[in-house]
């Protein structure tokens, strides 16, 4: 079984593309980042104590910054999933607060991703975020 930190280390580059169809809030034609997981933990991992976005934020920095109309909503989401449980292996593994990609800072109370973790791993980061507000 692949680890989340195997994932994380998927070495696949971002995308950048039209959006083939109307689709999550995004319009045919568009120009759309399809996010890494690489470019996600490191945008993250950037965000100083106490800035905290949302992933509708989060997807909008990395479409500016990309040079991009979008980021793709869907695919945020799946690469956030894996940033956040390869960030809990790490903590579970022993790792300190300081050395995990602090996802707190994206994920608030009304994010799919969180919903989807681990009860403890949502306590954690719900507590890390609690913590810098």
């Amino acid at each position: 079984m692949t680890s989340w930190a195997d994932k994380a280390r998927d070495a696949r580059a971002h995308q950048v593309k039209p959006v083939p169809v109307n689709i999550a809030g995004m319009k045919k034609g568009q120009v759309m980042l399809v996010p890494s997981v690489r470019i996600v933990d490191a945008f993250i991992r950037r965000l100083p104590p106490g800035r905290l976005l949302d992933a509708k934020a989060l997807r909008a920095k990395l479409a500016r910054r990309y040079h991009t109309e979008v980021t793709c909503p869907i695919t945020t989401g799946f690469v956030l999933r894996i940033v956040a449980e390869a960030a809990w292996e790490a903590r579970q593994a022993g790792a300190a607060t300081g050395d995990i990609t602090p996802v707190w800072r994206v994920l608030d109370d009304d994010s799919l991703t969180l919903k989807k973790l681990p009860r403890a791993a949502a306590a954690f980061f719900r507590a890390r975020r609690a913590e810098e507000t």
